[in-house]
């Protein structure tokens, strides 16, 4: 299991040996985000671990070429971490039995907590802990396939699909006992979505939930800052953070985090000048990684307005960055940036989705008996939700 030394730090146990997070921070999966080049800028920006984004289990066993470019570690990283989804036990545990002969990572993270519809419709995501013999199949699965190959798995998942059906404490416990190395809790419903704030008090109540079990929680929801991180941990005695939307066009956060934890009070906030240079920096490692500079700088631009939010850059330039169609281009532009302090007050807010609350969507019936054991239509192939 992950334990907390006495310095707060995390543990990891892998095959070949006890792995220590030099930092107790968690890159949280997102989808069209976390790939190889996001990873690495965070990477560099301060240790921690860092996940993948999110692959169905069944696009593995397809071997989807998208899906197996999206599991493609970066250079030198290491531990290489997964996150998984599916909504059958069968496909989970061939797919963690495929990672683990093949070698394709030292840490699977299951999806428990994605609230789209494109998810949730199928039974996953945060709506599949309420069916909790499925959901106890799903883990038992999982971690009974990655126990030859010495592979911890971990879950992630959110406070239940709406106030009316909470499902994390029981979800939690279940998959405590069947061995997960730990439990991360997004502390919003999947009715929420993105929108208002975090209820860190039930990251609280996960903590004691599962001290008798010695599985630590990790907390994540509205952390915008190496403070947050901080407060989160005194608040709430969580075990770690996991960090999603706070990094977007931010990648230095991990740095801000390290040292915010190490009692630095010194806060991590670059100029304009030296934004542009990351961003650029973000610019080589993606084209790269997709080995076309047509195909990574248009992948590049949705990354711009959260580069760029707070800084005063004039909207005719901001329009061009959201065109960019090469790292020439991609220079020129930010060689036009004026230098100028970091807009801590606009910047340090939500950013990336922010989704208004909204029912799920559910398959039909979906909420008629929790200890339904229920088979569900094998996962559709996509490769993030």
């Amino acid at each position: 299991m992950v334990s907390s030394t006495s310095t707060g730090l995390l543990t990891l146990p892998l095959s070949s040996g006890t792995y220590q997070l030099d930092s107790p921070v968690v890159l949280a999966p997102m989808a069209g985000i976390t790939n190889a080049p996001f990873r690495m800028l965070c990477r560099e920006q301060g240790a921690g671990l860092f996940v993948s984004e999110m692959v169905t289990a069944r696009a593995l066993l397809e071997r989807i070429p998208e899906t197996m470019r999206m599991i493609e570690p970066g250079p030198g990283e290491w531990p290489r971490s997964i996150q998984l989804y599916s909504v059958d036990p069968h496909h989970m545990s061939e797919a963690v039995k495929m990672i683990g002969r093949e070698n394709l990572a030292d840490h699977i993270d299951m999806n428990f907590g994605c609230p789209v519809p494109k998810v949730t419709r199928k039974g996953g995501g945060a709506a599949l802990p309420y069916k909790r013999k499925l959901f106890s199949a799903i883990v038992e699965a999982a971690v009974n396939a990655a126990k030859p190959f010495g592979i911890p798995v971990t879950v992630k998942m959110r406070i239940g699909i709406d106030s009316d059906h909470i499902t994390y404490l029981d979800a939690a416990k279940s998959a405590a006992d069947l061995g997960v190395a730990w439990v991360a809790l997004h502390a919003r419903t999947a009715a929420q979505m993105y929108e208002g704030k975090a209820d860190w008090s039930a990251i609280s109540a996960l903590v004691e939930h599962l001290k008798p079990t010695g599985v630590p929680a990790l907390g994540n929801g509205d952390i915008w800052s190496g403070a947050d991180g901080v407060a989160m941990m005194e608040q709430t005695g969580c075990a770690g953070v996991v960090v999603g939307r706070g990094c977007l066009g931010r990648p230095w956060l991990f740095t801000d985090l390290t040292q915010s934890m190490a009692g630095n009070s010194d806060r991590v906030l670059p100029p304009l000048h030296q934004v542009r240079e990351v961003m650029f920096r973000h610019g080589e490692l993606i084209v790269e990684y997709f080995e076309s500079e047509d195909r990574g700088c248009r992948d590049l631009r949705k990354h711009m307005a959260w580069y760029l939010k707070g800084f005063r850059v004039p909207s005719e330039l901001r329009r061009q960055f959201g065109m960019i169609g090469s790292l020439a281009e991609f220079r020129t532009l930010l060689d036009q940036l004026e230098d100028q302090p970091y807009p801590v007050d606009v910047a340090e807010k939500p950013r990336g989705r922010t989704s208004h609350g909204r029912p799920p969507t559910l398959p039909d019936g979906w909420l008629n008996d929790p200890d339904e054991m229920i088979h569900l239509d094998a996962e559709d192939m996509f490769s993030g939700g």
